[in-house]
C-alpha cells in the first residue's frame, strides 16, 4: 500500500484514462537517451533509416523482454491473476530482460544488415546507463525497489537527502534505503566516465566500451541488490545478482581480449555506411 506516497502516481488523465508518472519517467529518460545516441550515430555518418528501423524493433521487444522475465519469476502471484501480467503501467518490469531482449533483437538485425555489432553497442551503452539512471526515479514514485528499514536520522543526517525523498521513502510507517537513488547515482556516474573514455581517439577498441558498461553497471547492482527487499529469486538466491556476476566476468574477459586484438580498429576510427 503507498499509506505516504508524497507524490501521485497519476501524472494526468487523457479521456479518462489516466497517465502515470512511472510511464513519464521512463519515456523521458529513452527519449534523452535515444536523442544523443541518434546524434553520435549521424556524427559517424551512419544511415538514419537503419537506426530508426533498428529501434523499431529493439524498443518494444525490449519492453516486452523485461516484463516477461519480471513475470517469468513471479509466476506463483501471476498464475492466479493472469489479467495482470499487461498492466505493466503499475511497474513491474526487469531491465535485465529488457536488456537481453533488445541485444538479441539488435544483434539480429545487424547480421541481416552487414553492420558492425558490437560498435552498434559501443554507441548505445553510455546512454543505457543514462536511462537507466533516469529510469529508477519511475520506481521512487510507485514507492519500490527499495531497501531495508532504516531510520529517518539515516536519511536526514547521513545522507543529507532532500525531505521529498525522506518522506517518498516512509511506507506504510517505516522508512527504507533508497536504493532506486543508489543506483540512480551510480548508472549517472557510469555515463560520465564511459563517455569520457569513449571521447578520447585511440584509447578504446570496438566493444571495449560494451565490455566497460557490462564491468560497471554489474558491480553497482550486485552490490545494490543485495540491499533491495523485492529481488526476483531462483530459489535461495537472487537472479540479478547472478546475472551481475555473468555480466562482470563477461566484461572483464571481454575487455582484455577485445583491447589486446591487434586486428580490432579504435572506436574513433569507425565511420557509418
Amino acid at each position: 500500500m503507498l499509506t505516504s506516497m508524497t507524490i501521485n502516481p497519476v501524472a494526468f488523465d487523457i479521456f479518462g484514462w489516466p497517465i502515470y508518472w512511472y510511464g513519464l519517467i521512463i519515456g523521458l529518460g529513452m527519449f534523452i537517451g535515444i536523442s544523443l545516441g541518434c546524434r553520435e550515430f549521424k556524427s559517424k555518418r551512419f544511415n538514419e533509416d537503419f537506426i530508426l528501423n533498428m529501434l523499431m524493433w529493439a524498443i518494444p521487444i525490449g519492453f516486452i523482454g523485461a516484463r516477461l522475465y519480471y513475470v517469468i519469476f513471479e509466476w506463483d502471484y501471476y498464475r492466479h491473476n493472469l489479467s495482470e501480467i499487461v498492466q505493466i503501467w503499475n511497474g513491474g518490469i526487469a531491465i535485465y530482460g529488457g536488456i537481453i531482449a533488445a541485444v538479441l533483437t539488435i544483434y539480429w538485425y545487424c547480421r541481416r544488415q552487414g553492420i558492425l555489432f558490437l560498435f552498434i553497442l559501443d554507441v548505445m551503452a553510455p546512454y543505457l546507463l543514462l536511462v537507466q539512471a533516469i529510469g529508477r526515479w519511475g520506481n521512487f514514485v510507485n514507492q519500490e525497489a527499495h531497501g531495508g528499514p532504516v531510520s529517518v536520522a539515516f536519511l536526514r543526517e547521513t545522507l543529507h537527502l532532500p525531505e521529498f525523498i525522506v518522506q517518498g521513502m516512509y511506507i506504510d510507517g517505516t522508512y527504507y534505503h533508497p536504493t532506486f537513488l543508489y543506483e540512480s547515482i551510480w548508472n549517472f556516474v557510469g555515463f560520465a566516465v564511459l563517455s569520457y573514455l569513449r571521447s578520447k581517439p585511440h584509447l578504446l577498441k570496438e566493444g571495449a566500451t560494451t565490455a566497460l558498461y557490462c564491468i560497471w553497471y554489474g558491480c553497482g547492482r550486485f552490490f545494490i541488490e543485495g540491499m533491495r527487499t523485492d529481488s526476483l529469486m531462483l530459489g535461495p538466491v537472487r537472479v540479478s545478482q547472478i546475472l551481475s556476476l555473468i555480466l562482470v566476468l563477461a566484461g572483464i574477459i571481454g575487455f582484455i581480449y577485445l583491447q589486446r586484438d591487434k586486428y580490432r580498429i579504435y572506436y574513433s576510427e569507425i565511420r557509418g555506411f
